[in-house]
């Protein structure tokens, strides 16, 4: 009789989980696997045993950089995975990435791991960006294979040696559910309201500054068009460089912005909208803008890395120089002019994108690949 093999997959958050792996997790199951959900536990928890998944609670503080704590979260995944002896693990975001990894290869455990983005460590210099950029270095060693969501990301981490290029590749994402995310085919009319939206955890590594700096511009050019700006996302004070609450209230008080606060489905105001904005200083591979391509929706991004991949400028929508809030508002203005039959031909090829490039399948099929060939090697 054939035993069945157990992949347990580690995130920061069950959220996480049940938002962008879903997919992957039921078609492990349909594979033959036992699968198994490692995460804080918080509302999603249910959702996913619901599902018919196990859930293991995983004490964690996201925020924690205590060494003590660290040290103890560490002791957490391996406690949990020598209880558990799953046959493989796929890790996701930083903590897991590293510590997870480092439990993992003390168990003789293969791992798979998933860079989907560098958060704030690459983008500054201080002291605890060196010691995670070590940590990576480190523990990435013992991985049997690590994804990469872009080009940038990848040669970055080969550049400076985090990682050995024989253990890399790269997967288009988390992969985006083409059926799910689909055109209601709501028709605009020359005339309508256009309506910008923005997606994102309100930091400023997500550009919510610049918006607001060309939101106030356009504001001021009292253009013969109705505009309307919303804002969907978590304050995150728990971040050092969050929006302060005040600052929030003083944008909604001077009517530069409708915040809509946070959504657990974005789906239905992204279909409202005409065109969805990340100004982000950086992404792994965004989401949100694979949604918004998926919906037939246009996009304005910035030229970086985890961005510029979902655009095509002047196709499905357009390119602003980062943390660059005139750029933003030339950009703004290109998209308000265009009649309402441009931007659904933009929303269409950005639809076309996504299906040739971005599909949740091409991401199974490199997991379920990549799996097969690590538990026949091991």
């Amino acid at each position: 009789m054939k035993i069945m093999k157990t992949v347990m997959i580690v995130v920061n958050t069950s959220w996480n989980i049940y938002n962008f792996r879903l997919n992957l997790m039921r078609s492990l199951q349909s594979s033959g696997f036992r699968v198994i959900a490692l995460a804080p536990k918080d509302d999603y928890s249910i959702k996913l045993k619901e599902e018919g998944f196990e859930w293991i609670n995983l004490p964690f503080d996201n925020s924690s950089t205590n060494p003590l704590k660290e040290t103890m979260q560490i002791k957490y995944f391996h406690e949990i995975y020598k209880k558990v002896m799953p046959d493989i693990i796929l890790h996701y975001t930083i903590k897991p990435n590293i510590y997870g990894t480092l439990a993992a290869k003390w168990l003789n455990i293969p791992s798979i791991n998933n860079v989907s983005g560098l958060g704030t460590i690459f983008l500054n210099n201080t002291l605890s960006s060196k010691v995670a950029k070590q940590l990576y270095k480190f523990s990435f060693r013992y991985a049997n294979k690590v994804f990469f969501q872009n080009d940038d990301d990848l040669n970055l981490f080969i550049e400076n040696k985090l990682v050995s290029k024989k253990y890399t590749d790269r997967v288009p994402g988390s992969g985006i559910d083409i059926d799910k995310f689909k055109s209601n085919h709501n028709i605009q009319e020359e005339g309508d309201e256009i309506v910008f939206l923005f997606v994102a955890r309100l930091i400023r590594e997500k550009g919510i500054k610049e918006y607001i700096e060309a939101i106030k511009m356009i504001k001021d050019m009292n253009l013969n068009k109705q505009v309307k700006f919303q804002i969907i996302g978590d304050l995150y004070l728990s971040n050092p460089s969050a929006i302060s609450q005040d600052e929030l209230d003083s944008w909604i008080s001077d009517d530069l912005i409708e915040y809509l606060g946070y959504q657990n489905d974005v789906k239905s105001f992204i279909e409202k909208s005409s065109c969805v904005v990340l100004p982000s200083y950086r992404e792994g591979l965004s989401k949100s803008l694979l949604e918004a391509a998926s919906m037939e929706i246009p996009i304005i991004t910035t030229d970086v890395s985890g961005c510029r991949d979902v655009v095509e400028d002047g196709v499905n929508g357009y390119l602003c120089r980062v943390q660059d809030s005139d750029s933003l508002k030339e950009q703004f203005i290109k998209m308000i002019e265009l009649s309402v039959d441009d931007r659904e031909k933009m929303g269409q090829k950005g639809r076309e994108k996504v299906i040739n490039e971005f599909s949740d399948e091409r991401v199974i099929d490199k997991y379920l690949t990549s799996i097969h060939t690590i538990l026949s090697d091991n």
